[in-house]
């Protein structure tokens, strides 16, 4: 194991992470009753996000790598950025590389149902007019559609707002903008954030940026339009929603570095939604800085959502993920302890993940077991007191008409079905387990690794999916890391150290086959093209 005594004592220290937890316990159980009480909608923000673009680090702009150069696509965030700080490429050719990108593939990976190609075009040609002043200035994403853009239909992929056009930006989109990015388009996505992106009736529609002529293939969550336009290169990062996993599973099937961040991290203002306790927006980036720096702007009080209030700082997130790399050897800029949960390593490509990690300098990785009534507290049953929640809010609709849920109607009956007895006993049990993972898992570890978004996303901690290998077909492998609330910053160095060692993240898929040959390939798919009752089950986020 690695414990070199140069490294400093990793972020917050441990009377600060102590405090942070008991924190976020009281916070959860605050959230929780006002769900209890019937808050389980979140209320329309009363006017636009207006506030100030945060700070960035000289950290945010890397040298582009050399095979990145002649394809303006394949530059990260931080590679685009330091190209445009220093005048070598304009944000309208950017632009217009990926719009490219977007005309010539997205009839086969249907990553988008609204491209905004006037829109991303005036907007470059205005940034290429000032002074970068962000790592975002002129950086083209991709916005999954559950997000409001001001003027711009946003539909969350459902019947129900099929015509809904928001007056105003979400808060997490007009930060984005603040800090100088460029809206390409909305994003495809499950019906109500519920699946992964089909039509509202059932039809898959976003394939896997891998495997686009298979659409079994499942690309992820409900998040897969972005995933699948960041894997296929036709946007430079992008925006997603994480309920069930919809964050950390595209980016673990299409070999993209995810991060959801803590409960409150991120306004949910703006975003239409799906659970009161468990909805958080975060990133969908190409490695660890990219996602720092686009949860650097994302992030922050908002006065529209009570969740982001009196929070803990932001750490130094981009700092985080720049490790410092010196004569081959690499260090985190803090120490840290990374817990290795019963029977984790069981296959070659996380024994491999976990062998690099242990010849980092300020990682040690440690046992930890897993809590007290773990298969309890985790399954089914009290997974699904989630459903009450989302239900409340449309039960007007759930009433009046069913069709306008589509595919995902019957998790919706479930929920409105379900007794308040149910719905409370899951809550406290979701409180009982959020303690012991803060107090039996983080005793031992700063960050934890995972083989699934539960419960990390239930209990409203911070998680991280990023790739880690390739299966003998070429389809990517991925794992998950989680972290204690507020302290994103780690779960980013432990990442952005990996990846200066390794380069799954640097690979990309082959581009598809022509439009015409890969619809035929769906056509001939058969069933394959459709989610049946059990597949909507099984997903549902």
């Amino acid at each position: 194991m690695n414990r070199p005594a140069e490294v400093p004592a990793a972020g917050a220290d441990r009377a600060t992470s102590a405090f942070n937890r008991r924190l976020f316990l009281a916070r959860t159980a605050a959230i929780t009753a006002a769900a209890a009480a019937g808050a389980a909608a979140l209320p329309a923000a009363a006017s636009a996000w207006s506030g100030r673009t945060p700070k960035f680090s000289d950290a945010a702009y890397a040298r582009p790598r050399p095979e990145a150069l002649a394809d303006p696509t394949e530059l990260t965030v931080a590679e685009a950025a330091w190209m445009i700080r220093y005048g070598k490429l304009k944000p309208a050719a950017l632009v217009e590389a990926y719009l490219s990108r977007i005309g010539a593939y997205d009839a086969v990976y249907q990553a988008f149902n609204t491209v905004l190609a006037d829109q991303a075009r005036a907007a470059a040609e205005a940034a290429g007019r000032r002074t970068p002043s962000t790592p975002l200035h002129g950086i083209p994403l991709a916005i999954k559609d559950n997000y409001w853009t001001q003027g711009v239909r946003t539909t969350a992929n459902s019947y129900l707002f099929q015509d809904f056009v928001p007056p105003y930006d979400a808060t997490a989109v007009a930060r984005l903008k603040k800090a100088g990015a460029i809206v390409l388009g909305k994003t495809q996505m499950g019906p109500l954030a519920t699946t992964r992106a089909t039509t509202p009736d059932g039809r898959i529609t976003t394939v896997n940026a891998w495997t686009p002529g298979n659409p079994a293939t499942d690309p992820g969550g409900s998040s897969t339009g972005t995933a699948t336009s960041v894997a296929g290169r036709m946007a430079t990062s992008g925006t997603g929603t994480q309920t069930g996993g919809s964050i950390t599973a595209p980016s673990n099937a299409q070999n993209l570095t995810g991060l959801k961040p803590t409960m409150g991290r991120v306004s949910l203002a703006g975003i239409i939604p799906l659970s009161y306790t468990r909805d958080h927006p975060g990133p969908l980036a190409r490695d660890a800085r990219d996602a720092a720096i686009m949860l650097t702007a994302m992030a922050g009080e908002d006065p529209a959502d009570p969740r982001t209030q009196g929070l803990p700082e932001m750490p130094d997130l981009i700092g985080a993920a720049t490790p410092v790399v010196s004569r081959g050897r690499c260090r985190v800029r803090a120490k840290v302890r990374v817990g290795v949960l019963p029977g984790y390593a069981a296959d070659p490509a996380r024994q491999a993940f976990l062998a690099v990690l242990d010849k980092i300098d300020g990682i040690s990785l440690v046992d930890v077991p897993f809590p007290e009534q773990w298969d309890l507290l985790t399954g089914t049953e009290f997974n699904n007191v989630r459903l009450p929640e989302r239900s409340e809010p449309f039960m007007p609709l759930l009433r009046s008409d069913l069709r306008g849920f589509g595919v995902s109607v019957t998790g919706w009956l479930q929920g409105a079905l379900l007794g308040a007895g149910e719905f409370i006993t899951g809550q406290r049990a979701k409180l009982l387990l959020l303690e012991r993972v803060l107090d039996q898992v983080f005793a031992k570890c700063d960050v934890v690794v995972q083989t699934s978004p539960v419960p990390f996303d239930i209990l409203g901690l911070p998680e991280i999916g990023f790739p880690i290998g390739v299966t003998a077909a070429g389809v990517p492998i991925g794992t998950i890391l989680g972290g204690a609330p507020y302290e994103e910053d780690r779960l980013l160095s432990v990442v952005g150290a990996y990846q200066a060692l390794t380069d799954w993240h640097h690979r990309r898929p082959v581009d598809p086959v022509a439009p015409a040959a890969s619809a035929r390939s769906r056509t001939a798919a058969g069933d394959r093209g459709r989610l049946t009752a059990e597949d909507v089950a099984d997903q549902m986020q």
